[in-house]
């Protein structure tokens, strides 16, 4: 029997069986297409998925083959968000292309064991209590333990699973493509023209990501528009079709948000844009499908080694369904805000305040996170750790691993014997970490702060399950 199943294999996929592959979980990913599309709707990932790359050892791999972004980036086309307000080591997003980033992660999937069968379409679904088979479009059959749906917003296995994806249709389309330009489209990136909304963004090489609002809601967005269709609509809201030529990609999007009222049934898993929809405004989808997986990889691991204490797999739903919501939430008021030129001028002026560009920063870049963990006070109890300099090296390099990690400077020798199968311990520190002591979770969010009123020896079963003498 197989471990876990991921179906799609997209960045969402591709993080997640990395994920399980580091903790030694047999993962098979179903992808329904027989190569990679080379389409890139999302072109970045924000600071927390920066983060995230930096604690698996990812990140110089993905800054090899991306620029890096400005020191900030935008809130309903204001460019005003700035990155160096927020608490972390790493202040800055890369322009790093979907594909790219799928490419990437499936060279480290790979690398970790991951099987990946392309070409190979769900077509059934049922689970009992050992475990799920699923049925393929060629007749086959495979059994596993688990499966996760990572197969995008018109998702077959929720589809099979049933369950609700409740939200609003799509009221506004875009249009966009890649294509070289002939006069330039000036230095505004966006902006809202008497007709309609206009953004253009250069990619580099002479080429140029041309947004613009349809004129109607396509009765069927899987049919992408022609060049001639958006040459013309550009003339209608911009003045000139900035004789765009040469189109590499064209398609078109939507405004609907929807969220799966259920992230788990039973051995069947949601993640990713399988999980929730939203109109994609500050680049948060892919970013928030990676952050799925790595808040799910580690305790669906945990389930299949057969340590995960009561109730940790059901902690996927009940933190990322709200940070899920969050999402969808912001994105529909950037959608309104990105209609009234007078609003956006507005929000421009809030920005020039710290305060509320810091807010704002933090909820698009997602470092602003916080989970309920269990009882405490403490500023960082919840939030994941910034990569703080220890005498050792940096965090992140520590967390490469996928384990648990206690931090120790309170010099009373703190240890967890029974748990050193999946906690590592340091007790050189240094003088950024600021608290005697931390209990991180393998995702890098801190579950126990020393002085706290909880036990050290109740937060590690909490989250570590029982201690290894207890499970032979």
């Amino acid at each position: 029997m197989i471990d876990v199943v991921v179906v799609g294999g997209g960045p969402t996929g591709m993080m997640l069986a990395c994920e399980l592959r580091l903790a030694g979980v047999r993962t098979v990913v179903l992808e329904r297409l027989a190569e990679p599309s080379g389409q890139s709707r999302a072109l970045g990932l924000h600071v927390r998925s920066v983060e995230v790359l930096a604690q698996r050892g990812l990140l110089d791999r993905f800054v090899e083959s991306s620029p890096r972004r400005g020191l900030g980036g935008h809130f309903a086309g204001v460019f005003k968000l700035r990155y160096d307000l927020l608490d972390t080591a790493h202040p800055f997003a890369l322009g790093t292309p979907q594909a790219t980033t799928e490419r990437l992660l499936t060279e480290r999937a790979l690398e970790l064991g991951a099987e990946i069968r392309r070409g190979s379409a769900v077509t059934g679904l049922s689970q009992d209590e050992q475990g799920v088979t699923v049925e393929l479009a060629d007749g086959q059959q495979l059994r596993a333990s688990y499966v996760v749906g990572c197969d995008g917003g018109r998702s077959t296995v929720r589809g099979l699973l049933g369950v609700d994806f409740p939200g609003t249709p799509s009221q506004m389309d875009m249009v966009l493509a890649d294509v070289e330009l002939t006069e330039s489209p000036g230095e505004a990136p966006f902006g809202i023209r008497p007709n309609g909304v206009l953004g253009c963004f250069h990619l580099g090489d002479g080429l140029y990501r041309v947004t613009v609002n349809a004129a109607e809601v396509a009765a069927d967005r899987s049919v992408p528009p022609t060049l001639a269709e958006i040459k013309q609509r550009l003339r209608e809201v911009a003045g000139t079709d900035f004789g765009a030529h040469s189109p590499r990609w064209i398609s078109r999007f939507g405004n609907a948000s929807r969220q799966a009222r259920r992230y788990r049934v039973g051995r069947v898993l949601l993640a990713g844009d399988a999980a929730h929809i939203h109109l994609p405004a500050g680049g948060q989808g892919l970013n928030l499908g990676l952050q799925d997986a790595f808040n799910l990889g580690w305790k669906l691991a945990a389930q299949v080694n057969g340590w995960a204490p009561e109730g940790l797999l059901d902690t996927y739903h009940s933190e990322r369904h709200p940070v899920g919501a969050r999402v969808l939430e912001n994105t529909r008021v950037q959608g309104q805000l990105m209609r009234s030129e007078s609003l956006r001028d507005f929000l421009s002026e809030l920005l020039d305040q710290e305060d509320t560009c810091r807010y704002l920063t933090g909820m698009i870049s997602a470092v602003d996170i916080r989970y309920e963990v269990g009882e405490g006070a403490h500023p960082l109890l919840g939030k994941r750790m910034r990569d703080v300099g220890l005498k050792s090296g940096r965090l992140y390099d520590l967390l490469r691993t996928g384990r648990g990690l206690l931090l120790d400077q309170t010099g009373r020798g703190l240890s967890v014997p029974g748990w050193a199968d999946r906690v590592d311990v340091v007790a050189e520190c240094g003088e950024e970490l600021d608290a005697g002591a931390v209990l991180l979770r393998p995702d890098g969010h801190v579950v126990w702060v020393d002085g706290g009123p909880r036990d050290l020896e109740a937060v590690l079963r909490q989250w570590f399950g029982a201690p290894a003498t207890l499970r032979r």
